[in-house]
Parts: structure tokens; C-alpha cells; sequence
């Protein structure tokens, strides 16, 4: 299936239901090493769909507005777009983007906490005008360069735990948003609403709890200033599972239907990630090189030397690393852990291995320790859950080859789309057709759908 702009360029293969992501995977393996194993993702845009499906379901009627930066592959950004998806833009690059889409302004918040002024100027000409901020310097800066802005405060969010994210480096705090208040009056700038954001490796959901109360006290003191306020942005850190969802919704329902009853007017949003893309990619990587390496070297610090002086260690390098799809192992831990493609005896012995990206860099390094059966240069290694972080952006290292993109989708998938409200007259107007590396051909294809 071609993309649905008049000028896409990438395809979307439709399969039928015997076939699996491991059977795209290995024909995409196969077609890799015949003609160059260069390292590429499989993106199942049908998971996005059911994620959809399962915000509706659970969430409704809180709105989704997708954060651009967590993926900006143009199939994430279509199918969502087409699904009725906002869209959270940081960067001017970004609100192009999704306005390419056709999407309307009305349906794109600009939620950079540092702005360019040049970017507040492109936003205020392409006529957006929903934008967060959280001091009086930025205050200021949007007054001058957008005069129809409409901000939503964002206040700081305190998590009790607090042991990976700090949640207060961006946030104003309830005394200085009286402050910011004041400010807006003199400078004639529209405040409309409240944001907040809790991390997603918050463990303690109370913060949800503080953080709903202190918008309400936002909005109450609102009301002293003359603003009529009509947004509550409740931020992101949605991790993606079913269960996190419905713990979340259980803590903040009861809440918002007490602080921002329906009868209130009060449009409640979310900004739901890694929640849509993360499981919806898997990366497949080669083995590029290999060595033997000393185990004390391999070890963790402070981890105990266990196992046999005569059992071999290996280290290998893959073809994609920090500076590509592992960016985010620079700032924090790997969610993911390596499959091997090739088949294995069940008693074949596993060895400690380390893994590393092609850079030569010592901070290039993707996996620390981990046991795996002997691998050759040329072998594959497969890797879940990569759909969120790096997709879409530029390497910074000057010789990385960014992965290639296949997407797919199941026929059911396709109709669970119709299903949702989505036009076939719409996406079927382009010529679709599907990867070589699926090998389904139009007849296969179309007469399954029929």
C-alpha cells in the first residue's frame, strides 16, 4: 500500500492472516543478505491501531495528542493522523510536519518549554496557537511574537519516589502562576488552561492525585484574573501497557469527574508516546565484527567471577548503536533484550557477551553483559520494543547508514481501521502495493481482502 500523501515514499505491506512479524522479519533477513545487511526496523502500524482502540476504550474522553519526537516516521504519523490523533510538536520542523498531514491547527499544541522566537513566529503564521509555558520570560517572548497565543501553564509535578526523573526541571510552581497570571493581564496574552506531566517511571500514582488537585487551584485562581480557562493537558508517561492504563484512569477518574465534571466545559488531553509506538517496532541488527575479551572485563563492577577460565567471552559490534537507534541508552537503561534470528539447539552452551555499535566509541555500547551461543560476523540479532526515542531523527555519527523502514499491517488491522470512522475512499485512492520482502503478490493479497 502506498502512503496516503500524493508524494509518500514508503509502502505499507498488507498481510494476510497466516503471516507473522517473524515471517516478514525473516524474508527481510533474507533479502538484507543478498543484497547488503544493512540494519532495519519492522513497524506494525496496526499496533497502532489497537492502541487507538484501547484509549477509547479505557481512556475516552480524554484526547490523545501524540509527541511528535517520540516517533516521526511518516507511516506513525499518517495512520494517526487518519485515526483522529492530535499532535504535540516541539520544534517548527515537527508542526510541518504533521500540517503536511492536513491536520488542523486546532489539533496541534507547540509544547517546547524553550522556544525559539523564530519558531513562535512560524507557529503564530501557521495559526497555531495552543502553546505551553512556564515562566515570565518566555511569557514575555510569546506576548511579542504571538499575540493569539493561547497558553496552558505548565505546572511542576513533584514524584514521591523520585528515584530516576527529575520532574522538576520543567514546571511553574502554584505561587508563581499568580505571578505568571499578572504577567498575562499586563501583556494582554490569553492563558486557557493547566499542563503537568507525570513520568512514566513514576511508581507512585498519588502524584497523579497532587498534580489534578494543584490544577484545579490553578483554574479557581484563573478565575480571579478573568480568564476563562478550558484545557487540562494531563501530559504523558503512558508506558504502553494495558494494565498501567487502567491503574491510571482508576486513580484520575474519580477526580476529574469531581474537579472537571463534563457539565463543566473543560476539555481534558493527554500526551500519549511511547504508548502508541514503542511495541509497534522491532529493530533487526548484524553482527559486523567479533573478539574474544578478557571476563573481568566483561564483568559489571563489583559483579563476582563465577564462571570457567576456559569458556571463551566474546564481544561483538553491530551495525547501529548510540548514534542511531540506541540513542536513548546514553540517558538510560535498555528496555529491550537482544533475540538471536538464527536457530539454536535448546543445549547449545551460552556464553558471556557484550554488545557494542559500529562507532569504536567506548560510549557506544548497547548491551554490558549478557549470555548468548557463539555468533558469527553475518549473524542477525533482533530487538522488541523500539518504536520510541530515535525513529526520525539524524545520526550525529557521520558514517551510521539509518536503518531502512518496513511497515506492515494484518488485513484485520486494516479493517479494524474502516471500522474506527476511516474512509476507504480515502486510503485506497493510491496505488498500494506491497514490499518485496513480504513476497505476497497483488493477487495474493486481493483476494484475501475480498
Amino acid at each position: 500500500m502506498k502512503g496516503f500523501l500524493e508524494d509518500a515514499n514508503y509502502s505499507i505491506g498488507l498481510l494476510d492472516e497466516g503471516a507473522t512479524l517473524a515471517d516478514v522479519i525473516d524474508n527481510c533477513i533474507y533479502e538484507h543478505t543478498h543484497t547488503g545487511k544493512r540494519a532495519f526496523y519492522v513497524g506494525d502500524l496496526g499496533k497502532l491501531v489497537k492502541k487507538n482502540i484501547q484509549w477509547q476504550n479505557v481512556m475516552a474522553p480524554i484526547k490523545p495528542f501524540y509527541p511528535v519526537r517520540c516517533n516521526s516516521t511518516p507511516g506513525v504519523l499518517e495512520i494517526l493522523g487518519t485515526l483522529g490523533v492530535g499532535f504535540a510538536c516541539s520544534s517548527k520542523s515537527e508542526m510541518a510536519l504533521v500540517q503536511d498531514l492536513g491536520i488542523s491547527p486546532e489539533n496541534i499544541i507547540y509544547t517546547n518549554p524553550c522556544k525559539q522566537a523564530s519558531q513562535i513566529k512560524y507557529a503564530a503564521k501557521a495559526g497555531i496557537n495552543i502553546m505551553t509555558c512556564d515562566n515570565d520570560t518566555e511569557l514575555k517572548k510569546i506576548a511579542r511574537n504571538h499575540p493569539n497565543a493561547k497558553l496552558l501553564l505548565h505546572i511542576a509535578t513533584e514524584d514521591i519516589s523520585a528515584d530516576e526523573e527529575m520532574n522538576m526541571k520543567f514546571g511553574t510552581t502554584l505561587k508563581n502562576c499568580r505571578h505568571l497570571m499578572e504577567c498575562a493581564k499586563e501583556l494582554g496574552v490569553q492563558i486557557v488552561g493547566v499542563k503537568f506531566h507525570v513520568s512514566g517511571s513514576c511508581k507512585e500514582l498519588q502524584t497523579y492525585i497532587h498534580a489534578i488537585s494543584d490544577a484545579r487551584c490553578v483554574f479557581d485562581m484563573a478565575e480571579e484574573f478573568g480568564f476563562k480557562m478550558n484545557m487540562l493537558d494531563i501530559g504523558g508517561g503512558f508506558t504502553g501497557s494495558e494494565l498501567q492504563l487502567e491503574e491510571v484512569n482508576h486513580v484520575i477518574r474519580p477526580l476529574l469527574d469531581v474537579y472537571f465534571p463534563k457539565e463543566s466545559g473543560i476539555n481534558v488531553m493527554a500526551e500519549p508516546g511511547c504508548y502508541y509506538v514503542s511495541s509497534a517496532f522491532t529493530l533487526a541488527v548484524n553482527i559486523i565484527a567479533k573478539k574474544t575479551v578478557e571476563y573481568d572485563k566483561l564483568l559489571p563492577s563489583g559483579v563476582e567471577q563465577t564462571r570457567n577460565d576456559d569458556e571463551p567471552v566474546f564481544t561483538y559490534y553491530i551495525n547501529d548503536g548510540v548514534y542511531g537507534s540506541f540513542a536513548s541508552k546514553l540517558s538510560e537503561k535498555l528496555n529491550t533484550i537482544p533475540e538471536v534470528h538464527k536457530k539454536y539447539k535448546e543445549d547449545e552452551p551460552l556464553f558471556a557477551s557484550s554488545l557494542w555499535g559500529p562507532s569504536c566509541d567506548e560510549l557506544d555500547q548497547i548491551v554490558e553483559s549478557c549470555l548468548l551461543p557463539e555468533l558469527s560476523v553475518g549473524d542477525w540479532l533482533i530487538f522488541d520494543n523500539m518504536g520510541s526515542g530515535t525513529l526520525g531523527e539524524q545520526s550525529a555519527f557521520n558514517d551510521y547508514q539509518r536503518p531502512l523502514i518496513y511497515y506492515m499491517m494484518s488485513f484485520s488491522d486494516w479493517d479494524e481501521m474502516q471500522d474506527a470512522g476511516i474512509a476507504s475512499d480515502t486510503l485506497m485512492k493510491n496505488n498500494f502495493f506491497v514490499p518485496s520482502c513480504i513476497r505476497l503478490s497483488p493477487e495474493e493479497r486481493f483476494s484475501t481482502a475480498a
